[in-house]
């Protein structure tokens, strides 16, 4: 669970880790479903942004047992906002399965409180 929310974000898009050159923008939009998933109660209550590849997947969720939930929110979230389908079907498609997860993360996070209390 090392690996880079940055690097593993640009393979999922298609894009070369050694490619830098979308980066900034690439940040931008996994800063924003970071931050979606921060006010879901996800990573540290002061909030968490990545700057480069060095953050790790660990610095935001710590041992969550939903890490493959998370990383396909963020991935979801930037294809649609960095490299959005053409196909108005698709973007819809897209936004109705991000809405999904982003509610099973926010169901699956009121439970653990639930259990914690």
């Amino acid at each position: 669970m090392n690996d880079s929310i940055l690097n593993s974000i640009k393979k999922l898009l298609g894009i070369d880790n050694q490619y830098e050159h979308f980066d900034q923008d690439i940040i931008l939009a996994i800063n924003t479903e970071l931050n979606v998933l921060n006010q879901l109660g996800v990573g540290p209550e002061e909030g968490f942004k990545i700057e480069d590849s060095e953050s790790k997947w660990s610095d935001f969720v710590g041992d969550r047992k939903d890490l493959e939930m998370i990383k396909t929110a963020v991935h979801m979230r930037t294809k649609l906002l960095f490299d959005p389908p053409q196909n108005s079907f698709l973007v819809d498609i897209l936004n109705k399965q991000l809405a999904e997860i982003e509610w099973r993360i926010d169901a699956q996070q009121i439970a653990v409180k639930k259990e914690d209390e």
